[in-house]
């Protein structure tokens, strides 16, 4: 069932969060200011840096055997990454020919959700009235009851034991007559299932360790499940999923040669590049890639650095409303139309500040951002719609 609380803010208190909320504001202005300068500067300096590796950038024809000549070279080559290496992870029995073994560890418990409604009352007050409510999920980590909000659920959860999740990667990998570096073997994916192998000592061992008497340890394929009934999973249940990526891989990487391996190429502007793909991809496929992913993390950290100046500017001028709030009806019309203005001035100076940044970064473009900055300012400044004026009406004689 669903459990509800409600609770009641006074007018002085909200106007004195809102005295709070401008010093917050400010940092969040400043804040994403800093993140569109940031972003705009860092996506024109990868956007450099990929296209001074890739005019440098030779094709690797052969990896069968170390060539001195590209030694020191930014070089693009497919071929098969190996290892002799037997990785294990002696908890559950896995052993295998890989580059990487994987344990995901989940726990079934309840989780607290919340939702919340308010209402505005006249003088200034809200009253919010918040319900919670009560799923069993499997989560990744165990979840303390004792801060849930209705007390028929505090101290439901717990758990028959704990595991850590673990990541093991092979330390050898061989790409032909090089040798490659740990980072480019963990960029090789494609992740397979890893079967579990528990001895009965090793299912007797876990069982002393669990918290229920009554529960069990199952092994199924790459599955190992702490509880008493995989099929109706109870509160404190363990659930082990366990995966491998396998030698052999074929996969294309970009990197610098160093003697008998790789490293990242260092472009003039201080950035690296390296680019690891699986399977048989082309050299330009691979840089094209690399600037569509350039690209894309630039809007995406373009769009949070708006969403930050416009939340910064609300929460300045959020006390406007507030000074409102005696009557909920005049709170609501000051708090849309602050809002709205916050938006523009907060699309404006965002839009201003990414200009300004190009005029440093890419000033052929700068120009036509301002524009689009300006013409906000005039809608914000100047009425959409004049209103009309009566024109006389001459009758006919």
């Amino acid at each position: 069932m669903a459990y509800t609380e409600t609770t009641r803010q006074s007018y002085g208190s909200k106007l004195s969060g809102s005295l709070k909320g401008i010093v917050f504001g400010f940092i969040l202005l400043i804040g994403g200011t800093v993140l569109l300068w940031w972003n705009e500067g860092n996506s024109v300096k990868n956007a450099k840096a990929i296209k001074e590796a890739q005019s440098v950038s030779v094709n690797l024809e052969s990896i069968d055997a170390i060539n001195p000549e590209m030694n020191g070279k930014m070089v693009h080559a497919t071929g098969v990454a190996t290892t002799l290496d037997t990785l294990s992870d002696d908890l559950f029995g896995v052993k295998a020919n890989a580059f990487k073994i994987s344990r995901t560890v989940e726990y079934y418990q309840w989780v607290e959700h919340s939702e919340s409604k308010s209402k505005e009352k006249i003088g200034g007050a809200t009253e919010t009235v918040t319900t919670y409510t009560y799923k069993k999920e499997w989560v990744g980590q165990p979840i303390s009851s004792s801060s849930f909000h209705d007390p028929d659920y505090q101290q439901s959860n717990r758990v028959l034991t704990t595991i850590e999740e673990k990541d093991i990667y092979a330390d050898n990998a061989s790409f032909g007559a090089y040798v490659l570096p740990p980072y480019i073997i963990s960029s090789i994916s494609g992740s397979e299932p890893a079967a579990a192998s528990l001895t009965p000592e090793m299912i007797k061992d876990w069982k002393t360790t669990l918290q229920d008497s009554l529960a069990t340890v199952q092994a199924s394929g790459n599955t190992v499940y702490f509880g008493r009934n995989s099929g109706v999973p109870n509160i404190g249940d363990v659930r082990i999923t366990l995966t491998q990526v396998t030698a052999p891989k074929t996969i294309s990487i970009l990197s610098k040669v160093v003697n008998n391996t790789f490293e990242p190429f260092i472009a003039k502007n201080g950035k690296t590049i390296s680019k690891v793909a699986m399977g048989t991809v082309s050299a330009e496929n691979m840089y094209e890639q690399a600037h569509k992913e350039n690209k894309l993390w630039t809007w995406v950290l373009r769009i949070v650095g708006i969403i930050i100046v416009v939340a910064g500017l609300k929460s300045i001028f959020s006390i406007l409303s507030m000074l409102f709030a005696v009557l909920p009806f005049l709170k609501n019309l000051v708090g849309a139309a602050t809002g709205l203005v916050c938006t523009i001035l907060g699309l404006v100076w965002s839009l201003v500040v990414i200009a300004i940044a190009w005029i440093v970064y890419r000033p052929v473009l700068a120009i036509s951002l301002l524009v689009v900055a300006a013409a906000l300012i005039v809608f914000l400044v100047i009425k959409p719609g004049k209103k009309k004026t009566d024109t006389p009406v001459v009758e006919a004689k």
